[in-house]
């Protein structure tokens, strides 16, 4: 039987008039995307500002650390719940107050006058993000004629998947010609800017569940999160076995088995049916994002290092660097819809998964140090057009498995995914990266000053910065250094492509059937056959 066949929503209010027209569809895309925009950017914005955050408020790199993860955590924690209050009390509203939230904590980061109240007002953030960034997608799924979603869905996912890259450059660039403070002017212009399309353009919709609110799940969701986000970012920083991670993990663990129970128990009154993810659409949608996500997040922390502590390039420089994988990305999301269209998800999902194995191929294949950035561009341009053709089609097959009434819960399961795969990624490649180097620099330190030696091993950027002081033997070091980092790099790659090559088997077997037909699209039709 197919689980997702829920009745249609009996009731959505908001304007019965009539549809909107094109030039308020635009309005409304147009808005959800700025909201959109302002939630991804300040993910990753506030990272190029580590340095001084410490400096101003005399902070640990742990306290910075949490600064940074603490919005993160209640963005992803509260995804799933406050999706579902958005279908249940009105859409327009909850984006609305989500602007509010979000923009009032952004002004008052920007003023924050300690770590404490900065930590604070970032969680305040992360729940206000996590009001706007569901109700965005549902918002076009809810609001858009079937023939146009598609469209839609693919800008928004550009935005998604690209709007990371741009706001870090933002970032960077307003460090460097600011001040750190000025980050959070960002968001905040596009907040006000959203809000005040959203007042003007964007219906209000919700729909009438005919089952209370399923208040333990949302709770046992968050808590499942919290637990499992907390171990990837944790692990990393303070190793897998220390206290906090070991925690995080039996929480998430736990958290996680009660959410599945429990909702299993609820069935068609549950907060997220988990039945669903055994139907092609959600479960391939789901695992496409959650890998292509993650293999995103990793390529960042492997190139980061190469721009900066290899080529010696600014954070500046360094984050421009990435504007072509970003360019190439949002260019093939809006592409994806009608080439799915043409030749279906499947195919579509699948050649976006290929060529990001091809992309990661290339970058392990040809990177050194003598042709720089020209010897992993190709391979980055391959990248951003294979995430970008297997994201809109992912998040279509995962917003086209639930009905009408969930859609909400449908954009923050499509949420959720992307921020697990964002934490996983991080933590696998960035494990990765760094026992490569390790394994690979030992056997080139004979000779240097054993201080200096222990000193490199701890990475590529420490390195650098001790090889100064060891005489003659700086030049032996940086290349020692370069080239373990080159050999790790090429580590996490082949590691990334033959993940990449499991996925692509699975979505080549057991993808989305057929197209995302707009009769059946978000409306409870079966867009992923078993």
């Amino acid at each position: 039987m197919s689980t997702h066949q829920a009745p249609p929503a009996t009731a959505a209010t908001g304007d019965p008039d009539s549809a909107p027209d094109a030039r308020q569809l635009r309005a409304i895309l147009i808005a959800v995307s700025l909201a959109l925009m302002a939630v991804v950017a300040s993910v990753s914005g506030l990272n190029v500002a580590q340095t001084h955050l410490a400096v101003e408020f005399g902070a640990s790199q742990s306290t910075v650390l949490w600064i940074i993860n603490s919005y993160t955590l209640a963005l992803a924690a509260l995804l799933l719940p406050l999706g579902a209050l958005g279908d249940r009390l009105g859409r327009k509203p909850m984006l609305i107050a989500g602007l509010g939230v979000f923009g009032a904590a952004n002004v008052a980061a920007g003023l924050a006058p300690t770590a404490e109240v900065l930590l604070a007002v970032r969680v305040a953030s992360g729940v206000g993000a996590a009001m706007i960034m569901p109700i965005t997608l549902a918002v076009i799924t809810s609001t858009f004629p079937a023939e146009q979603r598609g469209k839609a869905i693919g800008v928004w996912t550009g935005v998604a998947g690209g709007g990371g890259i741009l706001g870090m450059f933002l970032s960077a660039l307003l460090v460097d010609v600011a001040n750190w403070r000025w980050l959070f002017v960002l968001p905040v212009i596009l907040v006000a800017v959203a809000l005040a399309m959203t007042l003007k353009s964007v219906p209000n919709s919700r729909e009438r569940a005919a089952h209370p609110f399923d208040t333990l799940g949302a709770l046992v969701s968050a808590v499942a999160v919290v637990g499992l986000i907390l171990v990837l970012q944790e692990g990393p920083e303070h190793g897998w076995t220390a206290p906090l991670t070991l925690l995080g993990l039996v929480v998430g663990l736990v958290g996680a088995v009660g959410f599945v129970a429990w909702e299993l128990h609820r069935r068609d009154a549950a907060l997220l049916d988990v039945r669903l993810f055994g139907e092609r659409g959600l479960a391939g949608g789901s695992l496409t994002l959650l890998v292509v996500f993650g293999v995103q997040a990793g390529i960042a922390v492997v190139l980061f290092p190469f721009f900066q502590a290899v080529l010696g390039w600014s954070g500046l420089l360094s984050t421009l660097a990435l504007m072509p994988m970003a360019v190439m990305m949002m260019a093939a999301s809006g592409l994806a819809p009608r080439l799915a269209a043409r030749i279906g998800p499947r195919p579509t999902m699948a050649a976006g998964i290929a060529l990001a194995a091809v992309g990661l191929a290339l970058m392990a294949l040809f990177v050194s140090t003598d042709d720089g950035y020209l010897s992993i561009l190709p391979g980055l341009l391959a990248m951003g057009l294979g995430m970008g053709l297997s994201m809109t089609p992912s998040t279509e097959a995962i917003t086209g498995s639930l009905p009408q009434e969930k859609q909400g819960v449908a954009s923050a399961l499509n949420d959720v995914t992307r921020e697990f795969g964002t934490a996983l990624g991080v933590a696998l490649l960035g494990a990765l990266l760094s026992a490569g180097y390790r394994g690979a620099i030992d056997d080139r330190l004979d000779g240097i000053p054993r201080g200096a030696a222990d000193t490199a091993r701890e990475g590529v950027a420490n390195a650098v910065e001790v090889a100064p002081g060891t005489g003659s033997h700086a030049e032996a070091l940086l290349h020692a250094a370069q080239q373990s980092f080159i050999q790790g790099w090429q580590q996490a790659m082949w590691t990334g492509v033959a993940v990449l090559g499991a996925l692509f088997v699975h979505i080549s077997l057991r993808g989305p059937k057929i197209s995302a037909d707009p009769a059946h699209a978000t409306a409870g039709g079966d867009t992923g056959s078993r």
